[in-house]
């Protein structure tokens, strides 16, 4: 790792209103920024180790103590970073930091396929929830911003309310848009498959992660025709993965920061480019230095890329960059976002502590 020195940021900002994640409302997005400064002085680098209670195993304060073992091992002789055996925020984090030092110190972005061509604008979908009224009217303001592609949140509690609301976009928009339901597995086979043959045909593309078991993926298909998504299954049962009848699924949802490094996460793109599926990049409520590296990671592995959920930006009231975060016509440009994600504003975080590496 050529880095001189590191430094460890905390950051706190506040949700745009409160979210909940599997029974935990938050208020504020917690997470630590690591920063290496390159061995000339020239550049620093972000990245961003960011657990989201509820979703990640490991809390804020064990991604803190474990990225601190790891840059207190770096400093003495041990200079081969080994980031085996982290904990996939962590991972992801100091990953991130180290491709963008060596993008910036060689001038040449991560993930660069050959040749000089700009890679592809990254749409996004908007996530959809609240009562059938509310989904319509943010469908409209969305669509007016060119998204074309929608994403609603299932609960067991609210079900009737979302088939409503299936009802009605569909109704309305029919083709001209795409509409994918994220149920977080929270749904019984028979009640899934009730569900899904009552909606009105066609008014889908897929569910993701549809079933409390999703071993059952397969059985669902066949009785509703309805395909499948895959997003907490690749990190909670990834051997599932190649268990499930490929007819079945629509997409893999790729959460980079809980799926343990980001060899990982070109692997699950490839395997879903080589079976015809779509990837869907996906952020757990990130700040703008994720989102700059997803978008980029989105653009260079498919020539067409599939539209991802990365407009998780707009819950946050701040970014952390000094540039705002932008999607014209609902869509990413990782040639403009990724260098700005460099550009962080360090006002927003606090230092935690230095390391001489």
């Amino acid at each position: 790792m050529s880095a001189s020195f590191a430094y460890i940021y905390h950051y706190s900002v506040p949700f745009q209103e409160p979210i909940t994640v599997k029974g935990h409302k938050l208020s504020q997005r917690k997470g630590l920024v690591l920063a290496l400064q390159s061995e000339n002085g020239e550049h620093r680098a972000y990245g961003e180790i960011a657990p989201l209670p509820g979703l990640h195993k490991e809390s804020l304060e064990a991604a803190e103590r474990q990225i601190v073992e790891t840059l207190a091992m770096q400093g003495g002789h041990k200079k081969t970073l080994v980031t085996e055996g982290l904990f996939p925020s962590v991972r992801l984090g100091l990953e991130m930091a180290v491709l963008n030092l060596e993008a910036l110190n060689s001038g040449i972005c991560p993930f660069t396929p050959t040749g000089a061509q700009p890679l592809p604008r990254v749409p996004l979908n908007a996530l959809l929830f609240g009562s059938p009224t509310k989904v319509m009217q943010r469908a409209e303001e969305y669509i007016e911003r060119g998204y074309r592609t929608f994403k609603l949140k299932l609960t067991t509690e609210l079900r009737a309310e979302a088939a409503e609301s299936i009802t009605r976009l569909h109704g309305k928009y029919g083709n001209s848009i795409t509409l994918r339901l994220d149920a977080n597995q929270s749904m019984a086979l028979d009640d899934a498959v009730h569900f899904a043959n009552s909606l009105p045909k066609g008014s889908v593309s897929y569910i993701e992660e549809p079933l409390q078991q999703p071993r059952d993926i397969g059985e669902f298909h066949a009785r509703t025709g309805v395909r499948s998504a895959l997003d907490e299954t690749l990190w909670q049962n990834p051997a599932l993965l190649h268990t499930i009848p490929n007819r079945a699924l629509g997409a893999l949802v790729l959460k980079p920061n809980c799926l343990g490094g980001i060899a990982a996460v070109l692997n699950l793109a490839r395997h879903a480019a080589e079976n015809r599926l779509e990837t869907v990049f996906s952020s757990a409520f990130e700040s703008g230095i994720s989102i700059g590296f997803y978008a980029r990671m989105a653009a260079a592995t498919a020539d067409s890329p599939a539209p991802c959920g990365l407009d998780t930006y707009r819950y946050l009231q701040d970014n952390l960059l000094d540039s705002p975060v932008e999607a014209p016509n609902g869509e990413l440009d990782s040639d403009t976002l990724y260098p700005e994600a460099h550009q962080v504003n360090l006002k927003n975080l606090t230092l935690s502590s230095v390391w001489t590496l």
